[in-house]
């Protein structure tokens, strides 16, 4: 296979980049050793930052993230909730901090507006009794999956390629240029081949590796954090701890549920990632703090992304690494045409796709201008499936009882599924319940796939696109990825639907081995 670009990583990053080269007439290949969002973009909580948490410890993502993502609320509306935000702080905060809060938000030229404690209990009822300063700020939130799906499919209608689960295992290099590189079906086992002119690499926390497949050099730092789903959404804002950045200081309205975190433990690699009980319990503690009712709401599942972070020198932990993007030119290492592009907040993802396109069509002699900074994000109904409450209003408006509901906590019909399958088609991709699930929110809601686990498999066999023994294995595997966030919340309600969902899959179906 032959490209003008080669960009590894199907993050939003990756896949916004790919739309920006795309606009300016060049082709691209995208691969992605999983899926799309399989990273940090699929693994976060979907905080669409004002830049009021950075304005202490960096202005310039501070500013960067203000910018962007009022750019963000104009160009992708469709992927935006604009909630609004509160910080609030509590008994035993940092005074002095709070005293510079306004200060320093007015330094950076983000609007936060002092609010009268029992103001901001009568906007959000859940807080705490103990709040002793509340601002508003201009947070809001995004939903990662459909921006990334949806920055794929115009991308797509120009053109590009996506290679799901393709694996890059090494380059071809000559006269100081990387020539093609050396992928491998993580799913087959097959070898593919990819010449391009210009490669970047968008593989956030595997950047590391990859340049050192390419013979560069990146000193990466893997920053663990997980976060907590709750059954019901808590707040109708974001709602920032009044404090320097620490564990489990936010709390993200996600349409129907709340999303609270985060930790940061470092790691040393970044595979195998997971949350743990002494996180959740840690996290649910600090969050008890400003809201109370966090201690006695039902979680339905946690979660953990790694921080692809640069490193610094700085000894002062993973909190004081910047969380600005860094653009890596290899022609330092003897490469030159190999970007890395690194770091970064999701806020700011299309402004580090804009930088990264202008040095590629720098090099590659393509005089044409970024259009993302003006140009809307088009809409593709097939990828509205991720938002959290849109089957429940689409059904109630349209029921169909000749469309069954296949997955009943989402309310989702086998119609959107058969939309999402065939959408999945038509990008080369091929349908199994996974790449399902990450375009619906199947298996998202309380029961976890007890339910809805079993019925879309039975559906995907019914159709002709899963046969009976990949439909077992792929039912095993979903199942194991919807345990690896429920076990660490498991007590109260949620403990209950997982013995529920043991009894039907290994009890009743005998699943187990």
């Amino acid at each position: 296979m032959h490209t003008q670009v080669l960009i590894i990583g199907a993050g939003v990053t990756g896949l916004g980049l790919a739309r920006d080269l795309a606009l300016r007439g060049i082709s691209c290949i995208v691969v992605e050793q999983g899926d799309v969002n399989s990273g940090a973009s699929g693994r976060n909580h979907g905080l669409l930052h004002s830049g009021s948490r950075y304005v202490s410890s960096d202005t310039e993502v501070a500013a960067e993230c203000l910018e962007e993502a009022d750019l963000l609320k104009k160009l992708a509306p469709q992927c935006v909730e604009e909630t609004g935000g509160l910080f609030v702080a509590v008994e035993g905060d940092d005074e002095s901090f709070i005293a510079d809060f306004p200060h320093l938000c007015e330094k950076a030229r983000i609007p936060a507006e002092a609010l009268d404690i029992d103001d901001a209990r009568e906007m959000e009822p859940c807080l705490s009794d103990r709040i002793i300063a509340a601002y508003a700020a201009p947070d809001a939130t995004v939903d990662p999956f459909k921006l990334a799906l949806q920055n794929f499919h115009q991308a797509h209608q120009n053109g590009t390629k996506l290679l799901r689960h393709h694996k890059v295992v090494g380059f071809k290099q000559s006269k100081g240029r990387l020539k093609s590189a050396h992928l491998v079906n993580t799913e087959t086992g097959g070898a593919v081949f990819v010449e391009a002119d210009q490669f970047v690499s968008a593989a956030g926390a595997w950047c590391g590796e990859i340049a050192r497949m390419a013979g560069a050099d990146m000193d990466m730092v893997y920053s663990k954090g997980s976060l907590a789903v709750t059954h019901s959404r808590l707040s109708e804002r974001v709602i920032n701890r009044l404090r320097k950045p620490a564990d489990g200081d936010i709390l993200v309205p996600g349409g129907t549920v709340s999303i609270f975190g985060t930790t940061s433990l470092r790691m040393d690699v970044p595979s195998d990632v997971r949350p743990t009980v002494r996180e959740v319990d840690y996290l649910v503690s600090e969050g008890a703090a400003m809201i109370p009712e966090m201690e006695t709401v039902r979680y339905i599942r946690a979660y953990a992304g790694i921080r692809p972070l640069i490193k610094s020198g700085d000894d002062g932990g993973d909190r004081s690494v910047s969380r600005g993007f860094i653009l890596v030119d290899h022609a330092d290492d003897g490469l030159d045409n190999f970007l890395t592009i690194s770091g970064g907040k999701l806020t700011t993802y299309r402004l580090m796709a804009e930088r990264t396109a202008d040095r590629v069509c720098e090099r590659l002699g393509v005089c044409r201008p970024c259009r993302t900074r003006e140009e809307p994000l088009p809409t593709d109904p097939a990828w509205e499936w991720t938002e959290p409450g849109l089957a429940p209003r689409e059904w109630i408006k349209h029921p169909d009882h000749e469309d069954p509901l296949l997955c009943e906590c989402e309310m989702i019909p086998a119609s959107v599924f058969d939309s999402v399958i065939g959408s999945i088609r038509a990008q080369g991709g091929t349908p199994n319940l996974k790449a399902v699930g990450l375009r619906t929110r199947m298996g998202k809601g309380a029961c976890q796939g007890s339910f809805c686990g079993a019925r879309v498999t039975g559906h995907l066999c019914d159709r002709g696109d899963l046969n009976s023994r990949d439909a077992q294995t792929e039912l095993k595997r979903f199942l194991q990825e919807r345990w690896k966030g429920e076990r660490p919340i498991l007590w109260g309600g949620q403990l209950i639907q997982s013995e529920l969902k043991e009894a039907i899959y290994c009890g009743l179906l005998g699943l187990e081995t």
